[in-house]
C-alpha cells in the first residue's frame, strides 16, 4: 500500500468519538476504586493505630468484597427496572456515608462494618457504570468506549492510592478515608448535573440467578473469578511485603501503585487490537500474559526494584485482561445487561473476599512468592475458562 493510499485510509476514519459521558463513568469508577483498593498500601499503618495484625486490618477489605458481591447479586438486578443513572446516584451518596464512616472508624471493628457498607454502596455502583458505558458506546468504538471507562482504575491507583500512602504518612491514615468520601460527594454532583441517559425497562426485575441461564455466562463467571482472585489475593499483601519483606517505608508502596496504574493506562492506548481482532479472541491470551507476568513477580519479590517493573507490566496485562471480560459480558444480552454486569460483580467481589482471606495465610505462612506463583496458577483456569466455546 503506497504512502497516500495510507493517508486516504485513515482521513476516512469515520467512527463516532467516544461520548463524553464515558469520562464522567470514569471518574465514577476512580472514586470506587479508590476505596476498594486503598487499604493495602496503608494497611501497615491501620494496623499500627489499631495494635492488631494487618490480616486482620485486611478483613476489612474482604468485608467491602462480601458487601459488594452480595449486594451485586441481590440488588444490581434492579438497574434495569429503575435506572442505571438513579442506582448509581443512590449508589454514590451511600459509599460517601461510608467512607466518613470510615474516617472516624474508633475501632477495627467499626472500619470493617463500614467498609461492609461501602462494599454494599460499591455492588450497585458498578453493575451500574458497566452497563452505562456499554449502553453509550457508539457502535465500533465499543472497546475504547469500555477502556476509557476501566481508565478510572488507572485514576485510582496513580492519584487515589499511591496519593494514599503519602497522605497516610505525612498526615494519617483517617484522611485518607475522609479525602475519598469527598471525592465521592463530588462525583454525585457531577452525575446529578449531567446527561447521563436513564433507559428502563419495564416489568418486574428478574431472580438474582435468572441470568446464569443465558448461553456463554457461567465460563465467563469462572474466568472471572479466577482472574480476581489471583488479583485481590496478590495485590492486598504487596504493600506490607514491601514494607515489612523489603523494609521500605508506607510511602513506598504508592510507587508500586503509580507502576501499576501506568501499566494499566498505556494499555488503553491499544485497546484497538481488541475491536479489530474481537475480544473473544484475545481473551486467553490476554489471561495467558497475566500468568506469565505472576510467574514473574514471584521470581523477582526479592528486589523492590524489579517488583516495580513486573507490577507494571501487571497493570498492562490486566487492563487488557479486564476490558475484553467486561466486552464479552455486556454483549451476551443488552436487555439484560444491568443484572449481567450485577452478576460479574457479585463474583468479581467475592473474589475480594475469597482473594484476601485466602491469601492471608499463605502470605503469612509461605510468604509474598508463594502467593504470586498461586496466583499464575489461577490465571490458567481462567484462560482455560475464557477459551471453553459454548455452543
Amino acid at each position: 500500500m503506497s504512502n497516500n493510499d495510507q493517508a486516504a485510509t485513515l482521513g476516512t476514519d469515520t467512527r463516532a468519538p467516544i461520548p463524553a459521558l464515558a469520562y464522567l463513568l470514569t471518574g465514577c469508577i476512580a472514586v470506587i476504586g479508590s476505596n476498594s483498593l486503598v487499604l493495602g498500601p496503608i494497611a501497615p499503618a491501620v494496623a499500627l493505630s489499631f495494635s492488631t495484625s494487618v490480616p486482620t486490618v485486611m478483613m476489612a477489605a474482604a468485608a467491602f468484597g462480601l458487601g459488594t458481591s452480595a449486594s451485586a447479586l441481590f440488588l444490581a438486578r434492579h438497574i434495569d427496572r429503575v435506572g442505571a443513572r438513579r442506582m448509581l446516584q443512590a449508589a454514590l451518596l451511600t459509599l460517601a456515608a461510608a467512607l466518613v464512616g470510615s474516617a472516624v472508624a474508633p475501632t477495627v471493628v467499626a472500619l470493617i462494618a463500614a467498609q461492609l457498607l461501602a462494599g454494599i454502596a460499591a455492588g450497585i455502583a458498578m453493575p451500574a457504570i458497566y452497563a452505562s458505558a456499554a449502553a453509550i458506546a457508539p457502535p465500533g468504538r465499543e472497546s475504547g468506549t469500555i477502556g476509557v471507562v476501566l481508565t478510572g482504575w488507572t485514576l485510582s491507583m496513580v492519584a487515589g492510592v499511591s496519593l494514599s500512602a503519602v497522605l497516610a504518612d505525612l498526615v494519617h491514615w483517617r484522611a485518607v478515608f475522609a479525602a475519598v468520601a469527598l471525592l465521592a460527594t463530588v462525583a454525585l454532583g457531577g452525575l446529578t448535573a449531567s446527561s447521563l441517559p436513564d433507559v428502563r425497562k419495564a416489568g418486574p426485575a428478574p431472580a438474582p440467578l435468572a441470568a446464569l441461564n443465558i448461553p456463554g455466562i457461567v465460563p465467563l463467571l469462572i474466568a472471572c473469578g479466577a482472574f480476581m482472585t489471583a488479583f485481590y489475593g496478590v495485590y492486598g499483601y504487596l504493600g506490607d511485603h514491601l514494607h515489612s519483606g523489603l523494609g521500605q517505608p508506607v510511602s513506598a508502596n504508592g510507587l508500586a501503585a503509580l507502576a501499576y496504574g501506568a501499566g494499566f493506562g498505556t494499555a488503553a492506548l491499544f485497546d484497538g487490537i481488541i475491536d479489530r481482532l474481537g475480544a473473544r479472541r484475545v481473551m486467553p491470551f490476554a489471561y495467558l500474559l497475566v500468568a506469565l507476568v505472576y510467574a514473574a513477580i514471584a521470581a523477582t519479590s526479592g528486589s523492590y526494584g524489579l517488583t516495580l517493573a513486573m507490577v507494571a507490566a501487571w497493570g498492562l496485562a490486566n487492563h487488557f485482561g479486564l476490558n475484553v471480560l467486561v466486552m464479552r459480558l455486556s454483549a451476551l444480552d443488552p436487555s439484560r445487561r444491568g443484572t449481567i454486569m450485577g452478576l460479574n460483580s457479585a463474583v468479581t467481589y467475592l473474589a475480594v473476599f475469597v482473594g484476601t482471606t485466602g491469601f492471608g495465610p499463605l502470605y503469612s505462612g509461605f510468604g509474598f512468592a508463594i502467593c504470586a506463583s498461586v496466583a499464575a496458577v489461577l490465571m490458567l483456569v481462567a484462560a482455560g475458562a475464557a477459551a471453553w466455546r459454548t455452543r
